[in-house]
């Protein structure tokens, strides 16, 4: 078995021999071979950072250019904004930008010119507002006016005052009758018919004025 034989020297500038065989070489070409191709394996299996597709024109428009011009675009303001205004998508953003303003222009000048007749139908809606307002409270206060009458025409006491007026009229009519008896205006047999339904009713509203006062 054949060696190869390298000599190195030490720290005290005394050589020494460094024995090397055939299959020390064979091995340590092989681990290199296998890190090396590890390496690359490592590599491929790495995803490759993909460009958005917003980009690709940007990079397409720098790729072309010098080491010179690159640096002026990082350092000159001027020479960076004519580059991005040169871009299609940064001019296709402006053209949306600048159609997205005048429509929102027109939208607004729109308004304004309608603004009149908004103020004017709002004018008539509050005259109709107050107007039918008006009209509806006239009317709440005339059923509130003519509930209250109701209510009064049918309370207690103006039910013993009706009672208490029939009975002073039926009485007077009673007086009447026998006055017209004692002038001979009438004769008996009218009289007792007459009188008798008179006694009739003063007594019924009588009868009917008692109980309700026991009611009360």
């Amino acid at each position: 078995m054949k060696a190869v034989q390298e000599a190195y020297p030490d720290q005290t500038g005394t050589r020494f021999l460094v024995w090397y065989s055939r299959e020390n070489i064979a091995e340590d070409c092989r681990e290199d071979d296998e890190e090396e191709q590890h390496h690359m394996q490592s590599n491929r299996d790495r995803p490759v950072p993909r460009i958005p597709p917003e980009a690709s024109e940007i990079v397409h428009a720098l790729k072309d250019k010098s080491a010179s011009e690159l640096h002026k675009l990082l350092s000159d303001k001027n020479a960076y904004q004519q580059f991005l205004l040169s871009l299609d998508l940064v001019q296709m953003q402006i053209r949306l930008r600048d159609e997205l303003r005048n429509e929102t222009m027109f939208l607004a000048k729109h308004n304004l010119e309608k603004e009149p007749h908004i103020k004017e139908l709002k004018n008539q809606c509050q005259i109709i507002r107050v107007t039918e307002l008006a009209a509806a409270r006239e009317k709440l206060n005339e059923l509130e006016k003519q509930k209250q009458e109701i209510l009064n025409f049918y309370s207690p006491a103006s039910l013993l005052h009706r009672l208490q007026e029939a009975m002073n009229k039926t009485e007077d009519e009673s007086e009447a009758l026998h006055q017209q008896l004692l002038n001979r205006e009438i004769d008996l047999s009218t009289f007792m018919h007459k009188y008798k339904r008179l006694r009739k009713l003063y007594h019924k509203w009588a009868l009917t004025r008692l109980a309700a006062n026991m009611l009360k």
